[in-house]
Order: structure tokens, then C-alpha cells, then sequence
């Protein structure tokens, strides 16, 4: 397709089937009258016709009518095309809703070619053709702009990225062709791979002309109109931007390899859509971008991968987890009725450690109120306060905070031996040693200084609720308030109600965590809560049959399946031994026939070791002290035997969790286990990789999920 004047596409009857909800994003053509050129411009503006809060995206009906708009613009022998988006919105992509009516192969296939044929009309022009990027720009939105011969970028642009990996498909419309011979394949492996395989972590603006994206960033303010100048400077000549020389020889060598570590690292192999996407960033290589012939046999070869990952499980169970985090998450199953949250204007800190100078520090940043720390010595405290204020001046120094604000929230954070200083807050929260004895005195010391109405939080990770409130004046106000470490990375908060917890405690406790920007969900009462006693559970297999005589490192390898985040045995060394053992001694004395004790982590522990590991030339090995204390026997497992007695201890522990009511729905435990510890998108959590390995049928005799709901059904 080299014509202007060609049509990108003439229908989509076979996929449109599948979008019957789709909300179309328009496309309106607008000629423009810009000085400095000579001619009109066609501006292209993308516009599904609602705010913000839903962002352009394209489905078949969108991009029939980006096709339409494209047609008026060619028709008009315009000097040059733009595109723009809706106010603060570029497009987020594809319009993945309907994915789950898609049936087929061929209307993967049909997906693929439309969205191909429609975009690649900016590119194959001689028209030359901008993409104004206002707004945010994801997947196909950022597509969109590598099609384009120019881009302008805006400064306030929030987030630029190819999130699709993370979600099991790869960048269709062009990205993995284009970006590569555009920005160079390092920068394009950063893109693509490694910033999706972190948390689906995205770029803003400066960084997009870093990386060679944006050609330039201008002010958000009359960004449209500093683009069209721009544009007319190009047009001109006056500015030619710079396009640089791709290295096709060692340059790709060495971004393949560091692509091939990064998926190696962060999946194991497990996904497959990190794997395409390496094949395809390597078929990129040959790829002449100014040739259509050849540009034509790159978009083939991202179709064929598209339609094959559209119709694959990893996909169905990655799009139901991108559900579970951005819409379960934020309608909590269970939360009381947010009218009967109490205010919070002024928060207590028991304990002055990492873990509450932590939690100072992110009440501190998103409620800006006054928080007070205290702790059994003046040094702690003051060790406490220093470690805000340190990352207080950390955030100024990278700009994110401006000198004013930074002396404003050193202002808002003390310290005090005296626990009569927490008789103005309305929110405790303690997160002294994990145990109870402890956390009971701490709780009843408090309730001699506080109101009836401040709120008693606890930050335990497995400990009792109820049997904390017991002896104390008001339990209705106890509640748990269980974050995970590093707490301004995770985002997760388990929320615990206890026997006598009132609503509004509970409603003040979800209010508070919305406030601070974490995802809670509401859990029983029940010892580990949920995270921790399926990662305990988890664990303690796999310690099991390192006891009973498999080698370290089968057993630590054997469960990459799982889409933990890291190996059991470097899990243990993150979370520490002594901490791993008591928290399955509380699970033990509560569940004694399924969590057992390790002798090997009782040895481990008493010899103070830290891990498993050692790590010689780079390499990690097995610690020749611990290989020593570690009594195993003379049974050993299979990779593939502890691979499958971990599987069906997953899928037995979280049938008893869903039975004891721990939570609402099989949807919370995934979304714990995603949130809390970056378990795979491509496994939907757990219950999902439960369900298709037929585990979930073999040990409880049904599903946990019904059959589409995250697979191909």
C-alpha cells in the first residue's frame, strides 16, 4: 500500500463480532490553516467522546474510522497529516474487552492486519505525516506515533509505553518493526522487555526523547500550537531531526543477549510472549523500515505471533489479572459503606524500626498530617525520624519535592518516649516485634491515651486480630493493617476485620488505604491472613523435599512454573530465615497437619545464617556451611514431583482459605498474590495455572474459576 489515497482497510466484519461492546474511538478531520506553511494541515483528532477517566482505544469500529479520517485527510492534498488526541489522552491501545468473545485464529489474524494496514497509512505517504502526543500513550497509542515520520511529545505526558508483554501479547501494530530501527534495539529491548516484565512500568516524556521516541517535548500549555510551529519549521527545513544510525551487527548482538537474560530472569521461560517478542525483535534486524515489501514481512510475522497469543491461556489469565489489579482492586469485596470513614487527622507510629519508619514516611507523604513515632529508647526514635527526613532530602534532591514542601513534612514528623503524645491522633498503628504478649501490652498502654474513637492498627503478618483486642476497653476499634516490604513499592495492604471490629473501623481502615494509595483486600481472621500462609505453605514443600534428600538447586528450580517472582530459597533469604520459621510456627500450631516444621530451617536459623546461598565468581551456589547443618534424607523428588506436590498444596491450602471465608472469592487470593508479591500476570495469579494444569479439578474436584473467565474456553 503506497498510495495516499489507498484505503486501509474495507471492513471487519469478522472481528467487529467479537467487539459488540466496543466504545468506538472517533477520528475527526480538521484542515488547518497554519503560517509558515504552505497548504493545510490535516489534523486527525482521536476522540471516543468521553473524559479522561477513559482513555482512545482501538478496536475494529475505532480503527474503520481512524481508516475514514485518513481518507478525508489524503483527500484533501494536505501539505502534511498530524494526529492528536482528547485532552490529556493520546490512546491507550487496543480495546482488549473483547478478546474474550475472540473464538478464532483468522480473527486474530484480522485484528492484526487492520491495525496494520490502517496505522502504516502514515508512514507509507509522501505526505509527511506528525503524531502530536498530548497525553497518554500505551501499546497502540505509542504505535501510532512510530508510524508517523515526526513526533512532538508533551511535557506533562503522564505515561509512554508497550505494556502488552506484561499482559501475554506482544507490541502488533508495528512496534516490535518499528521501534527497534527507530530508537536502536537497546532501547527498544528497555521498551518492549524489561519494562513490562517490571510491574509494567512506563516512561514520561523526557525520557521518550531520551530513548529517541519524541523528536521533541514541548509545554503542555499551547502544546497544539508549538506543535504545528514545529511542524512548519520541519516542513521547511529548518529543522531536520535526528535519526540515528542503527548498529545491525554487535549493538543488536548485545541488546538480544541482554533481551534473552531479561526474560530468562524475570519469566524462566514461562511466558510466552516475552518468547515472541525476542524472535520478532530479532527478525527486526533484517527489516528495511523505508522498504515496504520488507516492511511488509515484519507486520506479517507480528500478526501470525498476535492471532497465536490471542488464542493462547496466558493471554485469557493476564488480562483477567490487569482486571483483578485495576478494577477489583479498587471496589474492595466486603468494604463497608465509605460514608461511615472517620477522618484522619493525625497518625501514631509504635516502633521506630525499618518497617514503621517506612510507614512514617508514606503517612507522612500521602496524608500530610502530623505523624508521631515512639519506641522503647530516645536513640531509636531518633534514628526513626532521621531515616524520614533523610528520604525527605533524597526526594527533594531528585526535584520531586520543592525545599518548601520538604521542610513542611520534616515539620509534620516527631518523636516521643511518651505514648500520652498520641492523645490527638486519630490512627495507630503498631509494627513493634511479632509477638503476641508484646502486641497486647503495646495495645493496652495506648488505650490509656487515646480517644474511644482512635483507631488500634496492627501490622502483623499472621498474628490473631481477635485474641489482640481481647482485655481491651474498645476491640471494636482493632484492626489489621498488614503492609508488604518494601512498602512504597508494594501495593498491597491486607485488611483484617477481627471479631468485634465495627464498621467503621473497617471503613476508615479502606478509606486510609485508598488514601495511601494501596490496593486492599478485606481478609478473615485467620493465622498468615492470605499472603503469607499460601507463600508460607508454598515454601515449606519445597523445604520438605530438600529435608527428604532433592538437591538445593532441583527443588528451588523446580517451581519457575508458579510465576513466583524470584526462587523459594531467594525468597527466604529476602524475607530472613528466623522471620520464615516463625511465621510457620504460628501456622503449624494453628494448622499442624499441613505446615510442618523444617529441620533444615531450624538449623539454618540457630547457626544465624542468612540464606541458602553463596554466591563465588558471580555464580550462585549452594553454601558449603548450610550443605553441612542441612540434615536431608534419602528420598529425593524430581523436578517434576516437587513441581506438582507444590501445585496441589497451592490448590488444596487455597480450597480451605475460600472455605474458611479468609476471603469474598478466588478473585482476592490472585489479587493478594499479584499485589503482594508480583506473582505472573500470565498465570492470572494462581488459581488460574491451577485450573489449566488440571490440578485445581484434581485435588477439590472442581474449578476454581469458571471455564473462559481466565483461559480460552
Amino acid at each position: 500500500m503506497t498510495s495516499d489515497t489507498a484505503h486501509g482497510a474495507n471492513d471487519a466484519t469478522g472481528i467487529a463480532s467479537a467487539f459488540a461492546d466496543e466504545v468506538v474511538t472517533h477520528a475527526y478531520t480538521k484542515l488547518l490553516s497554519v503560517p509558515g506553511i504552505e497548504g493545510q494541515v490535516a489534523l486527525i483528532t482521536l476522540d471516543n467522546g468521553f473524559d479522561h477517566t477513559k482513555p482512545n482505544s482501538f478496536g475494529p469500529a475505532g480503527l474503520l474510522a481512524f481508516d475514514k479520517a485518513l481518507d478525508e485527510a489524503f483527500a484533501a492534498n494536505p501539505a502534511a497529516i498530524a494526529v492528536t488526541g482528547k485532552p490529556f489522552i493520546f490512546a491507550a491501545g487496543a480495546d482488549l474487552k473483547g478478546v474474550p468473545a475472540v473464538t478464532q485464529r483468522e480473527q486474530g489474524v484480522e485484528l492484526g492486519a487492520l491495525g496494520h494496514n490502517v496505522f502504516r497509512r502514515l508512514r507509507d505517504t509522501s505526505i509527511p505525516t506528525f503524531a502530536f502526543v498530548n497525553g497518554l500513550a500505551l501499546g497502540g497509542g505509542l504505535e501510532v506515533g512510530l508510524h508517523a515520520h515526526y513526533r512532538t511529545v508533551a511535557d506533562n505526558v503522564p505515561a509512554l509505553g508497550l505494556p502488552e508483554v506484561m499482559l501475554g501479547l506482544v507490541p502488533g501494530w508495528g512496534g516490535t518493526q518499528l521501534l527497534p530501527n527507530i530508537v536502536g534495539p537497546e532501547n527498544a529491548v528497555t521498551l518492549i522487555l524489561e519494562n513490562p516484565l517490571n510491574n509494567g512500568r512506563t516512561i514520561k516524556a523526557k525520557q521518550a526523547q531520551a530513548l529517541g521516541y519524541a523528536d521533541v517535548v514541548l509545554a503542555s500549555a499551547d502544546f497544539l500550537e508549538q506543535s504545528l510551529a514545529w511542524a512548519s519549521k520541519v516542513l521547511a527545513g529548518e529543522i531536520v531531526p535526528a535519526r540515528p544510525e542503527i548498529d545491525r551487527g554487535a549493538g543488536w548482538d548485545a541488546a538480544m543477549a541482554r533481551a534473552k537474560a531479561l526474560v530468562a530472569g524475570k519469566t524462566r521461560g514461562f511466558s510466552p510472549a516475552a518468547e515472541r517478542a525476542i524472535e520478532l525483535l530479532e527478525l527486526a534486524r533484517t527489516t528495511d523500515i523505508s522498504d515496504p515489501e520488507s516492511l511488509s514481512k515484519g507486520f506479517d510475522a507480528e500478526t501470525e505471533a498476535l492471532a497465536d497469543l490471542l488464542m493462547s491461556d496466558e493471554l485469557r489469565a493476564g488480562l483477567y489479572a490487569f482486571d483483578l489489579v485495576n478494577k477489583r482492586a479498587k471496589r474492595p469485596a466486603g468494604a463497608p459503606d465509605k460514608s461511615l470513614a472517620r477522618k484522619i487527622s493525625g497518625v501514631g507510629i509504635v516502633g521506630a524500626g525499618l518497617m514503621a519508619s517506612q510507614l512514617a514516611l508514606l503517612f507522612l507523604r500521602q496524608l500530610k498530617v502530623p505523624v508521631i513515632l515512639t519506641d522503647i529508647d530516645q536513640d531509636r526514635i531518633d534514628k526513626g525520624v532521621g531515616y524520614v527526613h533523610t528520604e525527605i532530602d533524597k526526594l527533594q534532591g531528585k526535584g520531586r519535592l520543592s525545599p518548601d514542601a520538604a521542610n513542611r513534612l520534616k515539620a509534620l514528623v516527631t518523636g516521643s518516649l511518651d505514648k500520652a503524645a498520641f492523645a490527638k491522633t486519630d490512627f495507630v498503628i503498631e509494627a513493634v516485634f511479632e509477638n503476641m504478649d508484646v502486641k497486647k501490652q503495646v495495645f493496652s498502654e495506648l488505650e490509656q491515651h487515646i480517644t474511644p474513637e482512635t483507631i488500634l492498627a496492627t501490622n502483623t503478618s499472621s498474628l490473631s486480630i481477635t485474641e489482640m483486642a481481647s482485655g481491651l476497653q474498645h476491640p471494636e476499634r482493632v484492626v489489621g493493617f498488614h503492609f508488604f516490604n518494601p512498602v512504597a513499592v508494594l501495593p498491597l495492604l491486607e485488611v483484617i476485620r477481627g471479631e468485634k471490629t465495627d464498621d467503621a473501623t473497617l471503613a476508615t481502615a479502606f478509606a486510609t488505604a485508598k488514601s495511601l494509595r494501596k490496593s486492599a483486600v478485606l481478609c478473615g481472621d485467620k493465622p498468615g491472613f492470605v499472603f503469607n500462609r499460601l507463600v508460607t505453605r508454598t515454601l515449606g514443600e519445597v523445604m520438605t523435599a530438600v529435608d527428604e534428600g532433592t538437591p538445593f538447586e532441583v527443588a528451588d528450580n523446580a517451581v519457575g512454573a508458579l510465576g513466583m517472582p524470584m526462587s523459594p530459597f531467594t525468597l527466604l533469604a529476602l524475607v530472613g530465615p528466623a522471620v520464615a520459621l516463625h511465621t510457620g510456627e504460628t501456622l503449624q500450631a494453628a494448622y499442624p497437619g499441613r505446615f510442618v516444621s523444617s529441620p533444615g530451617l531450624e538449623a539454618l536459623v540457630e547457626a544465624r545464617k542468612p540464606g541458602v546461598w553463596s554466591y563465588a565468581d558471580g555464580q550462585q551456589v549452594v553454601d558449603p556451611e548450610v550443605a553441612a547443618l542441612w540434615p536431608q534424607g534419602d528420598s529425593p523428588s524430581t523436578a517434576e514431583e516437587v513441581l506438582e506436590r507444590t501445585r496441589r498444596a497451592f490448590a488444596e491450602e487455597i480450597a480451605i482459605m475460600l472455605d474458611e471465608g479468609v476471603v469474598a472469592a478466588p478473585e482476592d487470593i490472585d489479587l493478594c498474590l499479584i499485589l503482594g508479591g508480583g506473582f505472573a500476570f500470565w498465570n492470572g495469579g494462581i488459581t488460574p495455572y491451577l485450573d489449566r494444569t488440571g490440578t485445581s479439578e484434581a485435588v477439590n474436584g472442581k474449578r476454581f474459576l469458571a471455564p473462559g473467565v481466565a483461559d480460552v474456553a
